[in-house]
């Protein structure tokens, strides 16, 4: 029989020189490096004093890197302390954790210079990933805070009744999943609150990139809304609350095309509309629908079954066309998922409005890398992996930083299961430079 010595009779010892946690993250941190993101953030500004250890863009380059790899809150930087491959990345030394919330609250307190110049450098980042022409899809979330945050109140709150919050707005490239831009506002404030100022910022920084479509929910809307979009020939497609005088109107339509007719039944009609604050009729594609049930008695078409739904579009589609469009908008929820349970977007950093703005853009940096990194490095079957469990995957291995000569090599454990995978992943990081 093997004899096999009790766990508990193990010998220990903390003598591991140049250990890394992170070992996998090498093929992430050689993309950074080969798109030069270190010298992007150079051109930030915001210097500090000629003998600072720690120059600004040292510090966001850090911070970008710690919610790359799984930090939610500041003091979870602790674990990349001595980390040997994060410290090798960064020049061989690293700011301590305490020293991160300073920083963050120096980067609010120039937030009008810095955040301008942040948006430019995100638009920067994620033009190698961008289409020819741009789908752009507008929606809002709520960040619970549990605290007196400045600029936190009380608002529409599903998951937490009751309790401050934020509401940022966020403007998604829906065929490329990049975030084109994105603001934090306070919780008190609707949806569409200063809508028209940030889609302004944002096709100002998109500058000569065509935008073909935007599609929005039903908490954006209005004349001044529609009418920007119409006014800069950007075709659009928005959700409309199912109002009394809206369902009146369609009681009266007669002649539905019913579209499918399985497990369930879709049909849809098209009409000319004006809300009672619009100042012109517009295109209204109306869709319902009604589940099918098999047994042996027919199944009655009573209007109480049927589901609506409206949305107001400049486009001559049919209904199901117009309604197919809106739906594929629906992979934001996901987005804005993979922002909080990947990125914690919904971690608030600081008491500063203005700082925990600069965090939610950096976050939202951080989310695009990895985005890209994902289309210009990984196979297909690897790109629509979460953050997650490519941290579970491919980042979380151990290793060591060995120096032999002038020369290091880094040692990844010998179990590493998918080592062929991220071997391909490194050769593709290596030969985009």
């Amino acid at each position: 029989m093997k004899f096999t010595t009790r766990i508990a009779n193990l010998k220990t010892e903390f003598s591991m020189r140049n250990a890394t946690n992170f070992a996998g993250a090498k093929v992430i941190l050689a993309f950074l490096e080969t798109i030069h993101l270190n010298q992007g953030l150079q051109t930030l500004g915001l210097a500090k004093a000629a003998n600072a250890v720690f120059p600004t863009h040292h510090i966001i380059q850090y911070l970008i890197i710690g919610w790359l790899l799984g930090c939610e809150r500041i003091f979870h930087f602790r674990s990349l302390q001595g980390d040997a491959l994060v410290k090798h990345a960064l020049g061989g030394r690293l700011p301590h954790h305490t020293l991160l919330n300073k920083e963050l609250l120096r980067l609010g307190g120039a937030h009008d210079q810095l955040a301008p110049a942040l948006r430019k450098l995100n638009v920067d980042i994620i033009a190698p990933a961008l289409p020819d022409t741009l789908i752009l899809d507008l929606d809002s979330t709520v960040e619970t805070v549990y605290g007196n945050q400045q600029g936190a109140e009380v608002g529409v709150n599903s998951h937490k009744r009751g309790r401050k919050n934020y509401h940022p707005l966020l403007v998604y490239e829906g065929q490329s999943r990049m975030l084109v831009n994105a603001v934090l506002r306070s919780g008190n404030t609707g949806s569409s609150t200063d809508v028209l100022p940030f889609v302004k910022e944002t096709l100002n920084l998109l500058d000569s990139r065509k935008v073909h479509y935007i599609r929005f929910d039903k908490g954006f809307g209005g004349e001044d809304f529609y009418d920007f979009w119409e006014s800069h020939q950007i075709g659009y497609v928005g959700k409309l609350k199912w109002t009394g005088r809206l369902a009146q109107q369609v009681r009266e339509c007669k002649h539905w095309i019913r579209f499918v007719d399985e497990d369930w039944i879709i049909e849809g009609i098209v009409l000319c509309y004006k809300a009672s604050t619009w100042n012109k009729t517009r295109r209204v594609a109306v869709i319902r629908k009604m589940q099918c049930y098999a047994d042996d008695h027919p199944l009655l078409e009573l209007d109480t079954f049927w589901q609506y739904e409206a949305m107001v579009t400049t486009e001559s589609w049919e209904a199901i066309d117009v309604w197919r469009f809106y739906n594929q908008r629906c992979c934001m929820e996901n987005y804005i998922k993979e922002g909080k349970n990947g990125f914690a977007i919904h971690r608030i950093a600081t008491q500063s409005f203005a700082a925990n703005e600069m965090d939610l853009l950096l976050k939202l940096m951080a989310y695009n890398l990895f985005e890209r990194f994902k289309l210009q490095c990984c196979d297909p079957i690897h790109r629509s992996i979460t953050i997650q469990r490519f941290r579970r995957e491919f980042i979380h291995c151990a290793g060591a930083l060995v120096r032999s000569g002038r020369k290091f090599t880094l040692k990844l454990a010998e179990s590493f299961q998918n080592r062929w995978a991220w071997l391909q992943i490194e050769r593709k990081s290596i030969l985009l430079e």
